[in-house]
């Protein structure tokens, strides 16, 4: 099977990284964390993979920079998005059995013969005889007809209630809801959406603290602090600006202000006395040091925070997002995963990237020290 349109540019991106490396599938994949066969599905096109993960620590082990990795996580998300989107059913085919007799009238026409009863039972008007010249009008069944009395009643009921009381001054009128993300044109604004709808959220998420480009693509970057944001709202984190949404981006209650990299680093190095240096690489490669980092997966999981934690792993520390975000609950809970074997076992990727650099730093000193 052919690969589909962003599948093929997704592939394509990873292609570029492999081939740029100079090295083969196998050893890539040792070094990412992945199997060599599993590489080589992706970057045929055959495969996108479920955990995003992978494609980071491939494209680490390649040499990729960051506006690299932004890109190719803009472009594993599309694939996704094209990969798990169903395929339009087909129509369904209308054949002449399909189609009712005509039933004879008395005179000899033919008029339409009468169909299935609805829902409720009841039965499509049937269409009386009318004279020469004269166009059928429909006669209504004596069911509906009394229904559509008691409705008329009724109708004309509330109209002369809401007359009565249309002069009356309301005591708490409705809030004003004039953002542009209020108008006919913003719908739900979701991931792969470019226009000014995407540019307002985009703004909205700025002034809020968020730190993104205003540039109406709703990417990777815009899904990552949106996610951001309706957890630090206290509510779900469904990815997709709606109408709770939107209200909560509108009152400008939410602080998305976060500790620097700088900061970030400095209390790694604090807390993990034993092999500091480490420990603030890892947290590098997993998040850039951004306190309100988030990895979606295509399972439905995610990982949070400085040092990525999944939500598996959150269940088991007694946390939740919301304190993910917070830097030191995060950091000390990194701490805790590691105490269990004094490693970084829970970042194989970052851990496989980090080993592979200092074998190749190693390699070049011993090179260096034989040639002097």
């Amino acid at each position: 099977m052919a690969a589909s349109s962003q599948t093929e540019k997704f592939a394509a991106c990873l292609r570029k990284l492999k081939d740029r490396s100079g090295r083969g599938y196998d050893r890539l994949g040792k070094e990412a964390g992945v199997s060599g066969s599993s590489l080589h599905r992706y970057c045929s096109g055959l495969g996108v993979p479920t955990d995003y993960r992978v494609v980071h620590s491939f494209a680490k082990v390649c040499g990729a920079r960051t506006e690299e990795l932004r890109e190719l996580h803009r472009l594993w998300a599309l694939a996704d998005i094209e990969r798990n989107t169903p395929a339009a059913p087909a129509a369904a085919a209308v054949t002449t059995e399909d189609t009712p007799e005509p039933v004879p009238e008395p005179d000899g026409s033919a008029v339409p013969a009468r169909t299935d009863p609805g829902p409720d039972g009841a039965v499509p008007p049937e269409t009386a005889p009318a004279g020469a010249g004269e166009p059928r009008r429909p006669r209504m069944p004596e069911r509906l007809s009394s229904r559509f009395a008691v409705l008329a009643t009724a109708v004309v009921a509330v109209t002369g209630l809401v007359a009565g009381f249309v002069w009356m001054p309301a005591d708490d009128p409705p809030p004003a809801r004039d953002g542009l993300l209020y108008s006919s044109a913003c719908g739900t604004v979701s991931m792969g959406q470019h226009d000014e709808c995407v540019r307002e959220v985009q703004k909205l998420l700025v002034r809020a603290g968020g730190r993104l480009a205003v540039d109406g693509d709703f990417g990777p970057e815009t899904l990552r602090r949106l996610t951001a944001f309706q957890v630090l709202a206290g509510m779900p984190a469904s990815s997709v600006v709606d109408e709770p949404t939107k209200k909560a981006l509108y009152a400008h209650e939410v602080s998305m202000a976060a500790w620097s990299q700088d900061r970030v680093a400095k209390r790694i190095r604090e807390v993990f006395t034993e092999d500091p240096r480490t420990a603030v690489a890892v947290a590098r490669c997993a998040s850039f040091l951004d306190p309100l980092w988030v990895l979606p997966n295509t399972n439905g999981s995610r990982n949070w925070g400085v040092f990525q934690i999944s939500d598996v792993r959150l269940r088991e520390l007694g946390g939740t997002p919301r304190r993910a975000f917070d830097p030191e609950w995060n950091i000390r809970a990194a701490h805790r995963l590691w105490s269990a074997r004094h490693d970084f076992h829970d970042w194989p990727s970052c851990e496989a990237a980090l080993k592979d650099a200092k074998d190749t730093k190693d390699a070049k000193d011993t090179k260096g020290a034989s040639k002097s």
